[in-house]
Formats: C-alpha cells, structure tokens, sequence
C-alpha cells in the first residue's frame, strides 16, 4: 500500500476577472455565442476598446504548474504573501473548487476548516450542523455521537448548540467549525488561516489540538501567517508565490528564506530607515537606524554587546511632555522586552525640534535570527504616533558560554546565564 496522503501532478487553477460571466438559458445560444466570440474580439481590436488580446481575456492564474507529494502522516505548512495562491490550493484539495489543468489524488477521509462556516446550513442549529458535517466527512451517525460530547465541550458554546448557526457570531462559527474537523478524525486535515479569527485563548487551544493530530500520525496541511507556529507544528514547508512552489525543506530553513526575501523587498540594503509618510500629529518619529558598539551603522549583532537605537523625532508644533516606548519582536510579532522613558526615569521629555533619541541596549543576548523594533510615542492623553516594524535586525550566532562551542540554534528568543552541576 502507498504512503503517500496527496499527489499533486501539473496543477493550475485559471480565474476570470474583471467582467460578469454570461448565461445561457439553451445550448443553442451558448454554441452560437462560442462561434462568434473571435469576430467580436477581433472587431474590439480594431475599434480600439481593447489594447491586446490579453486584456480581452482577463484572466489570471492563481495557481500553476503545482506539482509535490505529501506522504501519510506528514505536517506541511504552507506559507507565502496574501494573493499567492495558498488558500486556492486548498479549496481545489478540498474538491470545493475544480482546477483549471492538472491533478488531485487523494488517499483517505479529508476534513477542512477553510472559511468560518464552510459546510454549515445557516438555518440548522450547532446540534444539527455538527451531524451534518459529519455526514459530509463520510463518518457514521454512530462514529458522531461517539464523539459529540467532546466536540461541544471543546468549542465552549454548549449553551447554544440548540440556536441556528445564523445566529452565532464569527467566533462561534470557528469554535465550532474547527471542533467538528479536528474531532471526527479524518486522515486528512486541511487548515486555513481561518484560525486567526478566533481570540489568543482558543488559537492556543486549535494549536494544541492539531498538535494532538500531528503526533496522531494524521496528516496536516497548515496554511498560516503564524511563522511561529508553522516551525513549530510543521516538519516541512512550502513557500508559494504567485501561484507556484518557489521552495520545499524543512520548516525553518524555508521560513528563514521567506523572511530574508521579504525585508529585502521591503528593506533592501539601507542600514537606516527614514519614514515615507509624514503625520499632522503633534510630533512623529522621521527616521530610525542601529549603531554598533562602535558607532557604526549595522543591521547585524552577534554575542553579549551593545546596540545602540537611534531616532530622530520631527516636531510639527509647539515643543510638549511626551513618554517613548521602545519595543523588541521576533520577526513574525511575538513580543520579547519592552521599555518607556517614565520606568527608565524619565516622567515627562520636553521636545525639541529634531530631537535625537537613543536607546543604549547594554546587553543584547538573543539567539540568531531576525527581530524588529517598534517605535511609540504618547503624551498625557494619547497615542501620538506608533512605528511598528520600524526596522529590523540579524543576531549572529556566537559563543555565549564561552565554551568554544557556537551555538547556532535559533529555537527560544534568549540566552541567559547558566550552571550545570554534576554529582
């Protein structure tokens, strides 16, 4: 028998845009508008209304020449920029959708959490709706029943499993939703980025779950922005743009790639970055950069020294009391330190006109990977302005125990001072 979960052979989903499909009440019509269609193309051609055939078709591919294979019990994360072409792959995998060219073979019971409420009828009430999609997954009224106890209690919505699902709200339908799939055991679990509607408690609480299936032996496709995550739950990962796979390896050697990719899109080589946009606010931060131990502009730091953030603020008023905030991230959000001028003792700074701030960071011990800093700025009442992603920056690996041993590994966010004891 194959281990192998899902084939994927030359896949390509074309959509049309920009104009309302006809339709047609008679083969008749439809055979005689397909006869004259070229004539009418050409005739636009001519009279101008168009400036290429290209732009008569209006089509676009949002996924092509696709091919890979994803063997039983493998976890797969799926990555890439809005629009690239992620969540069609999975909707053509969940057969709600035909592909254009290609193929889709797949091997075992497939469930799927794409969008809230994919395969529930608004006027059934949770009850009905958890039979109903259990219908559709191919499980068997007694394998439901099995099971149901352990589906209500885990959406946390047993008060109003009775209510038609018309009723509930966004966050209900993904409780529910994602409680049905992950519950009724299907060999093949499909998952859409669909999870961030819900809030941090129950994303924590999905997160678990699928890890609950992926050491189940089950396999799992996981499309998510949530880079953390995808590392963390998935032993491979694609990387999709614009409708193709552009890398296939292992979780955090492609999520590296993605992110290195993308700042250098957004970023490119400048070891400084001064804002585009300027504000009417009372003050807003104009630009901002790194200097090393030395003074020297950087984007990368390595071992237990100095960073210095530097920032110049813009005045557009009068000079005013304001506190500053300085935060640290993991390239993909996750909160690491935070500090504002009122804990470092500074109640209240007067500003000048381009004033220049630097935070000395005294002693940077992260582990290798990026980070990003976020720049705030309020006065007694409000936000004045908010710089998130204002740049960011590289740990190298290096030798923190002074061990001679570099540690490499980007797992965790920090070092921190340890002694192994023997006896």
């Amino acid at each position: 028998m194959s281990d192998v979960a899902i084939r994927v052979d030359g896949l390509g989903k074309q959509y049309h845009i920009g104009g309302a499909q006809k339709s047609y009440d008679r083969f008749g019509e439809q055979f005689r508008d397909a006869l004259t269609s070229p004539l009418r193309r050409a005739w636009k051609l001519v009279r101008g209304q168009a400036s290429s055939a290209a732009e008569l078709d209006k089509t676009i591919w949002a996924l092509r020449d696709t091919s890979f294979e994803v063997k039983s019990g493998e976890t797969i994360g799926i990555i890439g920029a809005n629009g690239a072409g992620k969540s069609t792959l999975l909707k053509i995998l969940s057969r709600i959708t035909e592909p254009t060219e290609g193929y889709v073979d797949i091997y075992g019971r497939v469930g799927s959490l794409l969008e809230v409420g994919t395969g529930f009828h608004p006027e059934l009430t949770g009850r009905e709706n958890i039979y109903l999609n259990g219908a559709i997954l191919g499980m068997k009224r007694v394998e439901i029943e099995q099971n149901f106890d352990e589906i209500v209690d885990f959406s946390e919505i047993s008060e109003f499993i009775d209510t038609p699902v018309k009723h509930y709200s966004s966050g209900m339908y993904v409780r529910l939703a994602f409680s049905v799939a992950a519950h009724l055991e299907p060999e093949i679990l499909l998952v859409d980025e669909v999870l961030s509607v819900g809030d941090a408690a129950f994303q924590k609480k999905c997160l678990g779950k699928m890890g609950d299936s992926v050491r189940d032996g089950r396999t799992v496709l996981f499309v998510s922005h949530n880079l953390s995550a995808v590392q963390r739950l998935c032993e491979r990962t694609y990387w999709i743009d614009e409708g193709r796979i552009i890398q296939v390896g292992p979780s955090p050697e492609v999520v590296e790639s993605y992110l290195e990719t993308t700042l250098q899109d957004t970023y490119g080589q400048q070891k400084a970055r001064e804002r585009k946009t300027k504000t009417d606010s009372l003050a807003y931060f104009q630009y901002v950069r790194f200097l090393d131990s030395e003074g020297h502009e950087s984007l990368t730091f390595a071992g237990s020294t100095q960073m210095t953030v530097e920032t110049r603020i813009k005045l557009n008023q009068k000079p005013a009391a304001v506190q500053l905030g300085l935060d640290i991230t993991t390239i993909d959000g996750i909160p690491i330190s935070n500090v504002n001028s009122r804990i470092l003792g500074h109640d209240s700074i007067i500003l000048q006109e381009d004033s220049i701030v630097k935070w000395h960071i005294e002693d940077l011990h992260l582990v290798p990977g990026r980070y990003s800093v976020n720049l705030r700025m309020k006065d007694e009442l409000e936000l004045i302005d908010y710089w998130e992603n204002a740049l960011n920056f590289q740990m190298l690996p290096f030798d923190y125990y002074q061990t001679g041993q570099i540690n490499t590994s980007s797992y965790g966010v920090t070092y921190f001072p340890v002694h192994l004891e023997i006896n």
